[in-house]
């Protein structure tokens, strides 16, 4: 199973397996806090796409489709985060404030093979 959950909300027992999927560290939260078994920066988005996406918030359908771009051509990290969704729960921890327009939703959705959603 696979969940989502901001970097400041606080850890839970149910979260299983912690990875954080940004490429920037959370502003204000400490490691200590933060409680990680793994931080995947390689599967965020290229600091490239993170940028232009900060300064194109409209543009969420291009996002998307480029960011899905990306993971397919990192499929050996997206392969080792379902295997270990299939041995337990993995909660992606994400930064973002908009919890409806974020990597972490699109990453989530691509793992899951679902359709990436519209809007």
């Amino acid at each position: 199973m696979i969940q989502l959950k901001r970097a400041y909300e606080p850890v839970e027992s149910t979260d299983g397996r912690r990875i954080l999927v940004e490429r920037l560290w959370p502003r204000g939260v400490s490691k200590a806090t933060l409680a990680l078994d793994e931080w995947m920066k390689e599967i965020a988005p290229s600091a490239e796409l993170r940028k232009w996406f900060h300064d194109n918030r409209e543009q969420w359908a291009e996002f998307r489709r480029r960011y899905r771009a990306e993971l397919e051509e990192n499929r050996a990290k997206c392969g080792a985060l379902r295997a270990a969704a299939q041995e337990g729960t993995v909660t992606l921890i994400y930064a973002a404030h908009d919890v409806e327009h974020n990597s972490a939703l699109l990453l989530k959705e691509f793992l899951e093979h679902k359709p990436a959603r519209r809007g």
